[in-house]
């Protein structure tokens, strides 16, 4: 799947204060652009292997990850 540009312009939010580093998103992304902080809680660490395909947000228990608009 590659980006449109309209998905282009999203960005992998991660709210880590609901974040309960189960890694379930680390997993399910295609791209491996998830890693894990100090704290094993998700960030999105590789950007620019990112296709916003959305199963990080569809697939995390605790709605801990959205994509939204990069401002």
């Amino acid at each position: 799947m590659k980006p449109t540009a309209e998905r282009q312009t999203l960005k992998v939010s991660v709210n880590t204060a609901w974040c309960k580093a189960c890694g379930i998103c680390i997993e399910f992304c295609p791209k491996k652009a998830l890693g894990q902080n100090a704290d094993d809680k998700a960030v999105w660490k590789h950007p620019d292997k990112c296709i916003r395909c959305g199963l990080c947000e569809q697939r995390c228990p605790d709605f801990a990850i959205e994509l939204v608009e990069e401002v």
